[in-house]
């Protein structure tokens, strides 16, 4: 398994660079195609009148001005960060989860995060766990200032669910390249021993696909899962944490788990998430 095309936002703030110089990055590592994705959305806007109401043409052209503007500057971006890949264009006007969604049909894996946490409306990036939820691709999150990601060391966040199962699967690559796999499960006592057992399964299962994997059960209130998960990471000084995504739909967004709300909130080093 390798990550052949890799799918990342661009956009025109520079605070949002640190995504396409992670994604760029990861296309040179796995030899991938990058897909560059520019997206705005155009509202409508409408003015009371005695016919009833009527669209604000001027409003609209000044809008796609904006964006055409925008969007050129991110073009822009986007094409420095990968020069010397094979990589390709899109521009879209739609609301920026539902189109990378639909675009990630043509990749492995997307890159997201990379840039200060901020609420869109309609423009701006598209949340992670709005992409977990709907692209049926694995994610990367990269913290707000992005960096490099090396991998030699990951933690792998288990719960025997069929979200750990496809993380696990989806994340391969990642793993398959690192020097050491901790296979970590965070349970209630009265669950330590059944939790020991699954991780040392599933780190042998890991072991037959060519992955340096141990596992450790460790006894914790269930609130502190992803405290507990980034504590680990940082002693075995890991920068990569793998998990499954956790959530339903509520209307028009996504109410999240405890732990894949509390490891995009603030994320203290790169999360890759499957749903």
């Amino acid at each position: 398994m390798a990550y052949k095309t890799i799918l990342v936002q661009a956009e025109s703030d520079p605070a949002t660079y640190p995504r396409l110089e992670v994604a760029s990055a990861l296309a040179r590592r796995f030899d991938a195609a990058l897909l560059g994705v520019g997206v705005e959305l155009l509202n409508g806007m409408t003015l009371s009148d005695p016919y009833g109401m009527v669209m604000a043409d001027e409003w609209i052209t000044l809008m796609r001005e904006e964006i055409d503007r925008d969007m050129a500057v991110s073009e822009a971006q986007f094409r420095r960060h990968a020069e010397g890949l094979n990589h390709e264009w899109r521009r879209v006007l739609d609301p920026p989860a539902p189109a990378l969604a639909r675009l990630s049909r043509l990749a492995d894996l997307i890159v997201a995060g990379g840039a200060p946490l901020r609420t869109p409306e309609g423009r701006g990036p598209a949340k992670p766990a709005d992409l977990a939820m709907l692209s049926g691709r694995p994610v990367l999150v990269a913290p707000p200032r992005g960096g490099a990601l090396k991998a030699r060391r990951v933690v792998l966040g288990w719960k025997d669910s069929r979200e750990s199962r496809r993380a696990m699967v989806d994340a391969l690559p990642f793993l398959q390249a690192a020097e050491e796999v901790l296979v970590l499960e965070i349970c209630e006592s009265g669950r330590a021993n059944d939790a020991r057992s699954a991780v040392d399964e599933v780190a042998r299962h890991l072991e037959r696909h060519g992955v340096p994997a141990r596992g450790l059960a460790k006894v914790a209130p269930s609130p502190r899962a992803a405290l507990e998960l980034n504590i680990e990471a940082e002693a075995i000084e890991a920068d990569l944490i793998v998990a499954g995504a956790y959530g339903h739909s509520r209307v028009q967004e996504f109410v999240l788990g405890g732990v894949t709300y509390d490891l995009l909130h603030a994320p203290e080093r790169f999360v890759l998430l499957s749903h």
